[in-house]
């Protein structure tokens, strides 16, 4: 794609923009809706909306090569993103559960799910590139110094050499004894055809009647090609089958990605050029234009002096600097009104004191009128503030969309750019941007110079005055005095460092050689597969709960862990998310997910499971330093994921006398430091669990505040899993292969179970005969039959616990109809303050 096309796509995204603006802030503020339902589907409805112009500016910033338009679109991707996450939190508090079923709404709009799908900015990892390599290099010099850089390997392929000698010979004997007897059954053939051949004698077909038979084979053989090449056309003609791949390398899937690195490689080059620029022409402007800006502001400043003396009969006093200096001055017009302004300051601390307390009297009286009218009114004036319903929440990001979007209307829209083919810096706005600066720190440097000037004027005058401005300089410094007593008061406890003298390379060190941090597997959220589920609404319609599909699952992992900790402004403004825990049967995939939400976001992977920390930092004392050195790098190295594998063990009821690993340690001092986490710490706790209901449910969900069920693959997933795994491990899919049946027998198998049996059958002699022998579905059969499958009543295990969960319990009230709650966020609260306050006004 070229530059006008995602210029293009940009303005179209602007547009979208526009269009909700326009929704979401109406002239008039809604009334809130009472109807739980419609209310859902609003939201939803701006949900997808806000994905669609998502999924539009991250291509867009990833593949726009302008640097100054890449700002702009960064500031209005972040504000789009965070928006998605506010809203999907508002899906939550009206649907009491984690996933959402949009199908209906898909249909509606004309989408398909893939456009549904919640793409990774790729900025997430391509700005910190440097970061991230100059750690990976750390890291591995750290494992290879420890020799921990490959564990399972050495010990697979750990072999004396004199073991080694002996296979390699028997491996050799053996290749020399099969040659041997190919080359005598060779000469064996060889020798009983030229027997026959004597016993038969001299052949006495006819010649024509040869050519004619040969004619005959050749024919039928080139008729049957042609007929077999003329159905695999038709049938590739109505899509019956797929077209044969080309080389990779000729596919446009190809050229897109290398036209795509390249882009980015002009990004750089660019973004380079457009610092260097903003540096020379600032230099330049406050070479050539900074004179005349202080000699300008400087007269500015001394003609308001004079103008204030005459109106008032006396120097006004300057501005400090915390109010604004001289910026202060020049936004008011009348100097006689700035000079009663500045004397209201002073002398207007006492009338507020005594309106403060009038006011207080008569709010007490108030007060007293309202509880007496509230004994016999059963709380009718909060009926009457405010309307019963689901009102939607004030928005943090909606400002920064709007802010954007204006200055894309003010600077972009209109701007011509034809003559700008390679997209470079335009200078003009780095002049305007860099005056401001150079303006700002000029006016800071005159205000010190005029404050000394005005002093001085001051001093004068009030020699022949009686030096009258004593005094009040005296006032003055005694509320600075005061002011600096209330900040004192303001200042909070600093945590304790217990590692003040260790830098936070040697921590990092010490962590990876005690197997604290470790390094995830390369792996991205989109190889977690599964399919879109088609029928989640209409199912919901006739009171069934439908089965969560893996693409839901994805989905909600993006939006928990992903983009929020991909993004330091969005993390500090979305709803705090500080721990996620991952349930699910065993091989469904939850480890991979850690493992991909430290890839999508660069993040350093802290395991701090039982039985990786066992026998390490014993003592409560070595337990404190463990989990604050683990928020020290982390928060230093941000951002930074926490695992915890079995993360039932840790509030188990019981823990087994086998169990050596002391499982509850961190019971107590976890929830104690997820309190202390900030929303400008971009740390993640995220606990994986295939047997919940073997602790305490009250501690394991008191800790982790998002729990997502991950299912079994259904059979739409299990599909694109088989098919995957065929192809990933060097297989090739064929007519003869029937996915669909190989499926259906793989049904109640987790992801995990099926890619076994895909290794077990595809063995490095079996993909030797692929060419001769298409793979065939029955070969399944043995591998799947030696396995243990998750049946149902297993997985209903986790649907019981889910119930158990505080979102489970909320959803189980909503289902029956017994939630009071059906207005939406909000409402509860609202009721339960007018209850507390009626109890009160009893009592008293």
């Amino acid at each position: 794609m070229s530059h006008t096309a995602f210029n293009k796509q940009w303005i179209l995204a602007q547009q979208e923009i526009s269009d909700l603006m326009v929704e979401e802030s109406p002239a008039e503020p809604p009334k809130p809706e009472q109807d739980k339902t419609v209310a859902f589907q609003n939201v939803a409805t701006l949900y997808v909306k806000y994905i669609q112009i998502f999924r539009r500016l991250e291509q867009c910033y990833d593949q726009i090569v302008h640097p100054q338009k890449r700002i702009l679109l960064r500031h209005l991707l972040d504000g789009v993103t965070g928006r998605v996450l506010e809203l999907k939190n508002e899906l939550v508090g009206l649907d009491f559960h984690e996933v959402h079923y949009l199908d209906d709404i898909l249909q509606d709009m004309k989408l398909t799910p893939a456009d549904l799908e919640m793409p990774i900015p790729k900025y997430y990892t391509l700005e910190r590139t440097k970061v991230l390599k100059e750690r990976e290099k750390m890291l591995s010099s750290i494992l290879a110094r420890i020799g921990a850089g490959d564990q399972k390997e050495s010990e697979e392929f750990k072999m004396s050499i004199t073991d080694a000698i002996q296979l390699v010979q028997v491996h050799e004997r053996a290749r020399q004894g099969r040659l041997r007897a190919k080359f005598m059954r060779e000469i064996r053939q060889q020798e009983e055809k030229e027997n026959e051949a004597a016993a038969r004698g001299v052949p006495t077909l006819d010649p024509v009647v040869a050519a004619i038979r040969i004619q005959k084979v050749w024919k039928g053989f080139a008729a049957r090609k042609r007929v077999k090449r003329e159905r695999e056309e038709e049938m590739m003609f109505i899509h019956m089958i797929p077209p044969p791949l080309p080389p990779y390398k000729n596919t446009p899937q190809y050229q897109a990605l290398k036209n795509e690195e390249k882009r980015r490689q002009t990004q750089e080059s660019n973004e380079q050029e457009y610092q260097n620029a903003r540096v020379s022409i600032k230099q330049k402007i406050r070479e050539v234009e900074g004179p005349d800006m202080k000699e300008t502001l400087q007269e500015s400043i001394r003609e308001w002096f004079i103008e204030t003396r005459d109106a008032t009969g006396k120097f006004p006093d300057f501005p400090e600097e915390d109010e604004g200096g001289s910026l202060l001055i020049f936004k008011e017009k009348d100097p006689a009104e700035l000079a009663k302004e500045l004397e209201e300051k002073e002398d207007g601390g006492d009338k507020k004191k005594g309106k403060k307390g009038k006011k207080s009297g008569k709010k007490d009286k108030k007060d007293k009128k309202g509880k007496k009218g509230k004994k016999g009114k059963k709380g009718k004036g909060d009926d009457d503030e405010e309307e019963a319903g689901f009102k939607m929440a004030d928005s943090k990001f909606l400002p920064n969309v709007k802010e954007a979007s204006n200055d894309f209307e003010s600077v972009w829209k209109t701007r011509d750019e034809t003559l700008n083919f390679s997209q470079k810096h335009d200078i003009e706005l780095i002049k305007e941007e860099k005056r401001k600066e150079v303006e700002e720190e000029i006016r800071i440097q005159v205000d010190e110079l005029m404050r000394q000037e005005l002093k001085n004027l001051k001093m004068a005058v009030d020699k022949d005055k009686g030096k009258k401005g004593k005094k009040k300089s005296g006032k003055k410094k005694g509320k600075k005095g005061k002011k600096g007593k209330k900040s004192g008061k303001k200042k909070g406890k600093k945590e304790k460092d217990l590692t003040p003298d260790r830098s936070i390379e040697s921590l990092y060190e010490e962590l990876v050689e005690q197997g604290i941090i470790v390094r995830p597997p390369k792996v991205h959220i989109q190889e977690f597969l599964g399919e879109f589920n088609y029928l989640g609404t209409v199912l919901r319609q006739r009171n069934l709960e439908p089965q969560i599909s893996l693409h839901d699952v994805r989905r909600v992992v993006t939006e928990y862990c992903i983009l929020p900790m991909g993004s330091q402004k969005v993390h500090e403004l979305v709803p705090h998310i500080k721990s996620v825990l991952l349930t699910g049967p065993e091989g469904t995939g939850k480890r991979h997910l850690v493992n991909a939400i430290c890839t999508e976001t660069g993040a350093n992977l802290f395991d701090l499971s039982a039985n990786t920390i066992a026998g390490k930092y014993p003592g409560k004392s070595g337990l404190t330093m463990l989990i604050h050195m683990v928020m020290k790098v982390g928060k230093a190295l941000q951002p930074s994921v926490i695992f915890i594998n079995d993360a039932e063990k840790t509030f188990l009821k019981k823990v087994p006398k086998t169990d050596t690993t002391d499982p509850k340690r961190l019971k107590k001092d976890l929830p104690k430091t997820l309190k202390g986490w900030k929303p400008e710490d971009r740390l993640l706790l995220v606990g994986t669990t295939s047997k919940p209901l073997d602790c305490d449910m009250k501690g394991l969900c008191g800790l982790y505040q998002k729990i997502i069920l991950i299912p079994r693959p259904d059979y739409g997933s299990r599909q694109i899993i088989i098919r995957h795994l065929i192809i990933k491990h060097g297989g090739t899919i064929t007519n003869v292969l029937d996915i669909s049946t190989l499926a259906r027998v793989a049904n109640g198998f987790t992801g995990g179970q099926i890619e076994g049996v895909v290794k077990a059958v595809l063995t490095d002699r079996r993909l030797s005969q692929m060419a001769k022998k298409p793979i065939t579905a029955s070969e399944f059969l043995s591998p799947f039959s030696t396995r243990e499958p998750v049946l149902q009543a297993d997985e209903d295990v986790f649907m019981d616990f889910f119930k158990k969960t505080p979102l489970g319990k909320k959803r189980a009230k909503a289902m029956k109809g017994d939630d009071e709650d059906d207005g939406g966020k909000g409402g509860k609260g609202k009721k339960g303050k007018s209850g507390k306050k009626g109890k009160k006004g009893k009592k008293k």
